[in-house]
């Protein structure tokens, strides 16, 4: 029991074995670090035994402090039960938090993005949405738990269950938290598809505006390029060793240079009406 929340890879589940629950669940965590991804899951264990409340986690999880600190009407260690849907309740409520801070900070970096678009942005958004991806995984992992803790109060068939709710039992205030915590839960996926879908159309969006931008670059520079390319056509054309037109003309650079210009300013006039530049 001590050991499975201690990897970094463990989904949320809950057993029984000689008396004593283990429930793991994933509790959201912001990486301070340099990684590129900004926000992330971990397992967060928790032991019920008839005498001991036990949690277990790999990082320090700021998940029991708030819980004291917001000292929440009827808390109590010694209901274990209560103490439990509290610590699920909590966790519901973190990942909505969380989620608006990226809801957030999607917005900050869509409006940098109409400004300027640069590489560390588009890397931004796709750290949000890699960050989303871990939620929606982790969120949907919780409810398993959830609904495991409610079939173990609705049915007596399964051993597990027997053994489960002998050690979590639950009261009909325990119910109504229960069915709080899988409201919430269920918000918090809800909106993390939400955010989820938005960023990827957001994504996605931009990617065609970089192409469309580029292919705008694209047309703009093939368009000059023929424009120019015209009196190099012509200078070409006179530089030949055969009698050409205004060769006993002293005017004939003033001329010839007049040509290409015409010849080019009237192509690009063209373009221009035709919306090629």
């Amino acid at each position: 029991f001590l050991k499975a929340p201690l990897d970094p890879e463990e989904r949320s589940r809950i057993e029984s074995d000689e008396g004593q629950v283990l429930i793991i669940i994933n509790v959201p965590i912001m990486l301070n670090d340099s990684s590129t991804v900004l926000y992330d899951t971990i397992p967060f264990g928790i032991i019920v035994t008839n005498d001991n409340f036990i949690t277990v986690c790999l990082k320090q999880n700021p998940l029991l402090d708030e819980l004291v600190e917001t000292r929440l009407r009827g808390l109590n260690t010694k209901k274990r039960t209560r103490f439990l849907l509290q610590l699920l309740f909590k966790t519901a409520t973190q990942y909505l938090r969380d989620l608006r801070q990226i809801d957030k900070q999607t917005d900050e970096v869509e409006k940098k993005l109409h400004r300027s678009m640069k590489n560390e942005e588009l890397i931004k958004l796709l750290s949000l949405e890699k960050s989303l991806v871990y939620f929606n995984t982790s969120l949907r992992s919780n409810e398993y738990v959830m609904e495991k803790l409610l079939r173990s109060r609705l049915m007596r068939i399964d051993p597990e269950a027997i053994e489960t709710s002998q050690v979590l039992q639950m009261y009909p205030d325990d119910e109504e938290l229960l069915e709080d915590v899988i409201i919430e839960n269920k918000q918090a996926m809800e909106m993390c598809q939400i955010h989820s879908d938005i960023l990827s159309s957001m994504m996605d969006a931009f990617a065609s505006v970089i192409s469309n931008n580029v292919n705008i670059v694209m047309k703009f520079l093939t368009s000059v390029t023929i424009v120019l390319s015209i009196p190099t056509m012509v200078s070409s054309f006179f530089g030949m060793n055969v009698p050409l037109p205004f060769d006993k003309t002293p005017f004939a650079f003033s001329i010839i240079m007049l040509i290409s210009f015409g010849i080019s300013g009237t192509v690009a006039y063209l373009m221009a009406r035709r919306k090629m530049f």
